[in-house]
C-alpha cells in the first residue's frame, strides 16, 4: 500500500520515493483539501493501473491525460470506463480503429482491463478529476509521478511499444527514446493524433487510419510478446471478476 492507493511490488518504490517530494506533499495535501471541501474525485482508485499491470510484464503503454470527469467513468485506466457506462467519443473511435484495422468487432463494454491484465500500461498523466471539470488537477503534482513511472518503463521494459496519441501524449517521446536510447531497450514509439472526435480524422496523422494496433501487434509478436487487443463483453466481465 502507497500514499495513494495499493500497487504491484515493482512499482511501489517509484510511488513512495514521489509521496516523500515536496512535490508529492504538496499533492497530498491538496486531495485532502479538495475532498474536505466536498470535491467529487474521480476515479475511485487513481493508481489502478499500476495494480493491475506490474512493471515486469509491461510491454506496451498507451498514455492519456486526464480521467474522465463524468460520474461512474473513470476506473483508473486511461481511456477505460466501467462495464456497462456508455462508451465515451473518443474510446468509440478507438474501437472503431480497432475494428478497421483488425477486423475485431466492436466491443460492447468500455473496460480495457483485459488489456491491463496482458501487459498494456493503460496511464494517464494526471490520475484524478473532479466532476465536471476536466483537467481540474493538471499541474498539482501527478505528472512528476507519472513522468517517473514513464522514465522506468523506458529503462526496464523491452521490448516495449509506446501508443502515443495527440500532443499531450507525444511530449513524452523524448523522454521515451532518450531513457530507453541510454538503458539499451528495444523500444517502438507509434504517434497519431488524439482518437477525440475533433482530431481523429485531421492531418497530419488522423487517429483513424494510423494502424497502430497491427503495428504494435506484429513488432510484439516478433520479438517473442503477442498482444490480443480482441475485446469482447464477455471475456471483459469475466476478466473483471478476477481483477476487481
Amino acid at each position: 500500500m502507497t500514499a495513494f492507493g495499493p500497487v504491484a511490488p515493482g512499482w511501489q518504490p517509484a510511488v513512495d520515493a514521489f509521496a516523500e517530494t515536496a512535490e508529492g506533499r504538496r499533492l497530498q495535501d491538496f486531495l485532502a483539501a479538495r475532498k474536505a471541501a466536498g470535491a467529487v474525485i474521480y476515479p475511485p482508485e487513481p493508481l489502478r493501473a499500476l495494480r493491475l499491470t506490474p512493471p515486469e510484464r509491461v510491454h506496451a503503454v498507451v498514455l492519456g491525460q486526464d480521467p474522465y470527469h463524468g460520474p461512474g467513468q473513470a476506473e483508473g485506466l486511461a481511456f477505460s470506463v466501467a462495464p456497462g457506462v456508455r462508451l465515451p467519443p473518443s474510446l468509440r473511435n478507438i474501437f472503431k480503429e480497432l475494428q478497421r484495422d483488425l477486423g475485431h468487432p466492436m466491443p460492447t463494454s468500455g473496460s480495457l482491463a483485459e488489456w491491463a491484465a496482458q501487459g498494456v500500461l493503460l496511464l494517464n498523466t494526471s490520475l484524478t478529476v473532479e466532476d465536471g471539470q476536466a483537467a481540474s488537477h493538471a499541474k498539482k503534482g501527478w505528472e512528476v509521478l507519472t513522468d517517473a513511472l514513464i522514465a522506468q518503463v523506458a529503462a526496464t521494459a523491452s521490448p516495449c511499444v509506446y501508443l502515443l496519441w495527440g500532443a499531450h501524449a507525444q511530449a513524452k517521446a523524448p523522454l521515451i527514446e532518450r531513457t530507453a536510447r541510454a538503458a539499451g531497450r528495444e523500444a517502438l514509439v507509434l504517434m497519431a493524433n488524439h482518437p477525440s472526435p475533433l482530431s481523429a480524422l485531421r492531418p497530419p496523422v488522423p487517429f483513424i487510419g494510423c494502424g497502430h494496433f497491427g503495428q504494435a501487434g506484429r513488432w510484439l509478436a516478433e520479438r517473442g510478446h503477442p498482444i490480443d487487443w480482441c475485446l469482447s463483453a464477455t471475456a471483459d466481465v469475466q476478466r473483471q471478476k478476477v481483477l476487481l
